[in-house]
């Protein structure tokens, strides 16, 4: 049985990665299970440890705009709105160049790519001569992992070398973005705010809402996804309540109101009604929860400014009804 070790060694990790093995890495947003983004062997292995179907693309990390430009074809207004977000929290969906495996990209002549804004990362990353893929390391489906403590709950045997960076300062993954001539299409909502691209383009800013549960385009749009294993449900608590929450231990995850009725416990995200602090607890309140003896989880409809179109995007996927 494979031993799943929690560590710091940057280059014990480049090792592991320069080796072929895939290894969780930190970022500003989600952990990460990485491997080389340019040997499908590599890429393979994630899709397996993470159980993952393979028409669901993986996005590609490296260390630089400059970067960028040898696996895609960036244009000058893609440019401008990446210099004012990266690194950070926003991935670019681009044309593909050829060294990019069609297997990263689940057969599209298009790549999502990102530089993560964690100190750790982008010290591993300026160490290796490849990019790296990395989805959240997490099973396929469940709760984002924002600790390397998740990252053992849910992939332990199955990889060798977490790699701990603390907790994640954003805590949802990022946003994806595509700069066309006319509009910015956003095809996931994260922890980029809409209104903040919106400052940075003179394109109208377009957010993609249909989500699937076949063919994709970018990582994010499958219509179930972030799902405990405690059934969930989005909206008015009071309502939901009274519809799964009587003579049930219930677990509730709101902005900061607190709920008074009987066997519920109250999980608010920001005391202070700050919506960019409450995404950053959103996925660690989640495990706390699934973690603990509940058998329903009611959730807030939250706010559709800033980050709380993130909030609300992955509490709706993350609903029963999906799964």
């Amino acid at each position: 049985m494979l031993e799943t070790k929690i560590g710091t060694d940057i280059s014990y990790a480049a090792t592991l990665l320069q080796q072929g093995e895939v290894v969780a890495i930190p970022t500003e947003t989600v952990y990460g299970l990485a491997g080389n983004a340019l040997d499908t062997h590599s890429i393979e292995k994630i899709y397996i440890a993470k159980q993952r179907p393979l028409f669901n693309p993986l996005i590609l990390h490296t260390h630089s705009i400059d970067a960028i430009k040898q696996f895609a074809q960036i244009t000058e207004a893609t440019i401008t709105i990446a210099q004012h977000f990266m690194p950070g929290a926003l991935t670019l969906l681009l044309p593909k160049k050829a060294i990019v495996p069609d297997l990263l990209t689940a057969g599209s002549s298009k790549v999502a790519v990102r530089i993560p804004n964690h100190p750790v990362t982008l010290a591993l990353l300026q160490q290796l001569p490849f990019p790296l893929a990395a989805p959240s390391a997490n099973p396929f489906g469940y709760i984002s992992p924002v600790t390397a403590a998740h990252v053992l709950k849910g992939l332990q045997h199955q990889i060798s070398y977490i790699l701990d960076g603390g907790t994640c300062s954003v805590g949802v993954e990022s946003t994806i973005i595509e700069v066309l001539p006319q509009v910015v299409m956003v095809h996931r909502v994260g922890g980029v705010a809409v209104e903040a691209i919106q400052n940075v383009t003179n394109l109208p800013v377009q957010v993609v809402k249909k989500h699937t549960s076949q063919q994709v385009q970018t990582p994010g749009q499958l219509k179930s996804h972030y799902a405990p294993h405690t059934p969930l449900y989005v909206g008015d608590i009071n309502h939901l309540y009274e519809q799964y929450g009587k003579g049930k231990r219930v677990a509730v995850i709101a902005l900061r109101q607190m709920y008074t009725q009987p066997n519920i416990t109250n999980f608010t995200l920001s005391e202070n009604g700050d919506i960019a602090l409450a995404a950053s607890h959103l996925f660690e309140v989640m495990h706390t929860i699934d973690g603990g003896n509940f058998d329903v989880i009611l959730a807030e409809s939250f706010p559709e400014t800033g980050l709380g179109l993130a909030i609300n995007d992955r509490l709706h996927r993350a609903q029963v009804q999906w799964k």
